[in-house]
């Protein structure tokens, strides 16, 4: 349990890197520079643009994935109960889908020809994350069932 809780631990410093890390790199044709985008240069972007999709994505891609992993840390170290689980399954869920949201929007961009487009490392870290917090997830709650004394056993 002391692993599962120390990898749990790590992603809460991986989350801000993977926030601030270069997701792709995107420019107009060949000839022009490549932007660097992460998470928080395309939420300022949003929010300068479309307030509620920023504050949808700031949600998915920032504190669903964060609280989750503070949740399941909660849970590992005794401090929230159990039962809290199935609503950290669905938090783990909702960051998921920034992820598809941000492979849609690359792999549309790349059928437009004028748009160049090149996979950064922030992208692939913070993948790692997401999916790294539901295994953690998974692997916590078996590992708590497994702790879980069998019913009528020693209740009196």
């Amino acid at each position: 349990m002391l692993l599962l809780r120390l990898a749990n631990l790590a992603l809460l410093i991986l989350y801000p890197v993977a926030w601030f890390a270069p997701l792709m790199r995107a420019g107009l044709l060949p000839i022009f520079g490549l932007s660097e985008i992460s998470v928080m240069t395309g939420l300022q972007s949003l929010w300068r643009t479309d307030i509620v999709l920023a504050l949808i994505v700031t949600v998915f891609a920032v504190f669903a994935p964060y609280l989750k992993t503070i949740g399941l840390a909660l849970v590992q170290w005794h401090l929230l109960d159990r039962r809290a689980l199935p609503v950290l399954h669905v938090m783990g869920k909702l960051a998921m889908a920034d992820i598809f949201l941000i492979a849609l929007y690359i792999t549309l961009a790349k059928g437009i020809s004028y748009v160049r487009i090149e996979v950064a490392w922030g992208l692939y870290l913070f993948t790692f994350c997401i999916l790294a917090s539901l295994v953690l997830s998974l692997l916590t709650e078996r590992r708590l069932k497994r702790l879980e004394p069998a019913p009528g056993l020693g209740q009196d």
